[in-house]
């Protein structure tokens, strides 16, 4: 069975032949999605559809959690 993921540009790339899109891929049993950046593609985040649904929704409406301070730790 082939497990190799299959990678998809975002539609809001900017469509130009450099690395500067958000790629996404799908997994089966159990069902995952994994998102990267096209220029780091041996990091990536994996997460279920519900939790990226959620979050996304949040962003769309503004309740997402939002950062107000810049804080560097050391």
């Amino acid at each position: 069975m082939d497990h190799t993921l299959r990678w998809q540009k975002s539609t809001f790339s900017d469509g130009g032949n450099g690395n500067t899109c958000v790629e996404l891929a799908a997994s089966a049993a159990p069902a995952a999605l994994h998102l990267r950046e096209s220029d780091t593609p041996d990091t990536a985040l994996k997460t279920t559809p519900v939790a990226l649904a959620h979050l996304l929704a949040g962003i769309r409406t503004g309740l997402a959690p939002q950062r107000t301070t810049s804080k560097t730790f050391f």
